[in-house]
């Protein structure tokens, strides 16, 4: 339902982008504006990878750089039946990760200092499973072709704003002035549901992968806590690659709403806790905060 789900969202998005095209240029307009925007997806289809991981100065690490997490990845790799990815550190206080790449083949999985600061080895796992999960699932591939689009449809009602569109369509001039500011928007809304649909399937398979999504419901829950107090400064300044992390690195995006690149957390715990036969996220974040103050009140010598 998810894969059927994304492909018709897609399709919508297409057929967004070839009418909006048509409105302001009509025929002629549209043919160039599609060359434009193929053009636009092949480069990301072969760059985006390298583009995003340049953006937050990702370095590549190995087994001699860091033992661990290279090995929590290679054993995941292994149960996901995939090949292995290349595994990033991003120097950032901000607990979170991504995925990246266009196929299992050209894949690589990035992860924050915070976040190897923050979680448990079983917690880490999770996260590493659910974004090997968008690999399996080849979300990272969509992801980055409904982004494109999404920048194309803004950069057509940009045109047809400065140009006044075309005259002679059935709209008239103050419909197609309407469809150019609506049509971002409903852009923008599209490609939220795809970026939530992913986000609930990569939860599922990467708690299959893990075989533990209590860990994983853990791991959300405290990266979501560390996302509220720490800013990140990388994500402000390129928003459009906000729907890559596992959870939201926006500051101001604490509700599952139309605009929201990710489900609510207590949506994806409670999901998570289904499979693993427990309670709802309210009480799983209540057990969290009771057990946080014990272990404060015991000291660190216990």
């Amino acid at each position: 339902m998810n894969i059927f789900r994304t492909a018709l969202l897609m399709a919508a998005m297409t057929a967004l982008f070839m009418a909006v095209g048509a409105l302001i240029g009509g025929q002629t307009g549209m043919a160039i504006a599609l060359t434009i925007a193929l053009a636009t997806n092949l480069f990301a289809y072969w760059n985006a990878d390298k583009l995003v991981l340049k953006m937050y100065k990702a370095r590549e690490v190995t087994a001699r750089d860091a033992p661990e997490l290279v090995s929590i990845v290679e054993q995941l790799a292994v149960k996901a039946q995939l090949p292995y990815p290349k595994v990033y550190i991003i120097e950032n206080p901000q607990p979170n990760a991504f995925a990246t790449g266009r196929n299992p083949e050209n894949a690589a999985v990035a992860a924050t200092t915070g976040l190897l600061k923050l979680l448990n080895r079983a917690e880490i796992e999770a996260v590493m499973a659910h974004e090997l999960a968008h690999v399996k699932n080849r979300d990272t591939l969509t992801m980055t072709l409904t982004a494109t689009i999404a920048g194309a449809i803004s950069m057509l009602a940009q045109f047809g704003l400065f140009f006044g569109g075309n005259r002679n369509n059935a709209l008239g001039l103050m419909g197609t002035l309407l469809i150019v500011i609506l049509a971002p928007l409903a852009a923008m809304m599209v490609q939220m549901a795809i970026s939530r649909t992913r986000e609930y399937a990569a939860d599922k398979t990467g708690a299959e992968i893990c075989g533990n999504p209590m860990a994983l419901a853990s791991a959300l829950n405290k990266l979501h806590q560390g996302v509220v107090i720490t800013h990140n400064e990388a994500a402000e300044k390129n928003p459009a690659t906000a729907h890559m992390f596992i959870i939201n690195p926006l500051r101001g995006m604490r509700f599952d709403n139309l605009f929201s690149t990710h489900p609510r957390v207590e949506e994806r715990i409670d999901r998570l806790s289904g499979m693993a036969g427990r309670g709802s996220a309210h009480q799983f974040m209540n057990q969290r905060e009771i057990e946080r103050s014990r272990t404060s009140r015991r000291g660190p010598w216990g």
